[in-house]
């Protein structure tokens, strides 16, 4: 399994907007348990997020109408894992989340990417559960965390899906998702938080892969989940929690040279669980590998 393509190469993000219904429970329109969440706040933080994509990575942009009957939709990154031509519609642990999908895979169609799907309850990927927020592809293989959304049949799915390459599973302590504590911060460093949880994770990865990787570890947890991508003007870009919300943080990243650093706000889908690559899909249609 040598395959390998160079990680952060993306032409395109898929986003989908935030509902009025943003941290509300389905059905019964109680908030989120006791977690205050401001909409019009959570509305521009995503404004600039798709922005920074848009203007300052140049990506193509392609936003997915926010759904008031779907208030986790926005999650965009659970319901797909993408790689090369191929997307993997994925089934979410929640049965009520599971029509996310149906708007994203018109769009995976729409792309002309190859369209994979987990399939129903019955069959062969019956029981699987798996969210794109538990899956780290490092541009080598791929780790997938057994979390409390993602379980060993979805990870297996994900192994059938993506042959070409190493797919190994990994716990993820506390309930978080995988790319809660760690994320890519360029083809060959993984970001990663100073928690207990995310070192076990990481010495994990490290008995389960032949390659060596960098690691830039960052003090607090949420500051953990960053976007790496380098644009089509081949410049190395890095969006991260900004110093008011990661304060400890902003030396690390700091460390990373030659990058140009692109600060972006996710307090109030943090709040919620989510972090900032929760909040897009990015997907290669140049096929710019080498």
């Amino acid at each position: 399994m040598a395959n390998m393509c160079p990680y952060g190469r993306f032409t395109h993000a898929v986003v989908r907007g935030i509902p009025e219904t943003f941290g509300k429970a389905v059905g019964d329109g109680r908030e989120n348990g006791d977690i205050s969440v401001d909409l019009a706040k959570a509305q521009r933080q995503f404004g600039c997020l798709t922005g920074a994509l848009r203007q300052k990575v140049g990506l193509q942009l392609i936003e997915i109408p926010p759904d008031p009957e779907l208030p986790e939709s926005w999650r965009i990154d659970d319901v797909a894992v993408i790689q090369g031509d191929t997307a993997l519609i994925t089934r979410p642990f929640k049965q009520q989340r599971r029509s996310e999908v149906e708007a994203v895979r018109r769009v995976m169609s729409e792309l002309n990417l190859t369209v994979v799907e987990m399939g129903g309850e019955e069959g062969d990927s019956g029981g699987a559960t798996l969210e794109g927020s538990d899956v780290l592809f490092t541009g080598r293989e791929f780790f997938v965390g057994i979390s409390s959304h993602t379980n060993r049949r979805g990870a297996e799915v994900l192994a059938d899906t993506f042959r070409d390459f190493a797919v190994s599973t990994v716990p993820v302590c506390g309930g978080a998702r995988l790319r809660n504590i760690c994320s890519m911060g360029g083809p060959d460093t993984i970001i990663i938080s100073n928690s207990d949880g995310a070192k076990k994770t990481l010495r994990m990865m490290e008995q389960l892969t032949d390659h060596h990787y960098e690691v830039l570890t960052v003090p607090e947890e949420s500051a953990a989940n960053c976007i790496y991508i380098k644009g089509p003007s081949k410049r190395d870009f890095l969006l991260h929690r900004p110093a008011e919300e990661c304060p400890d943080s902003v030396s690390a990243f700091q460390k990373l040279q030659d990058y140009t650093l692109l600060p972006t706000a996710c307090s109030e889908a943090s709040k919620l669980g989510a972090s900032l690559s929760s909040l897009c899909l990015l997907i290669n249609r140049k096929h710019t590998y080498f």
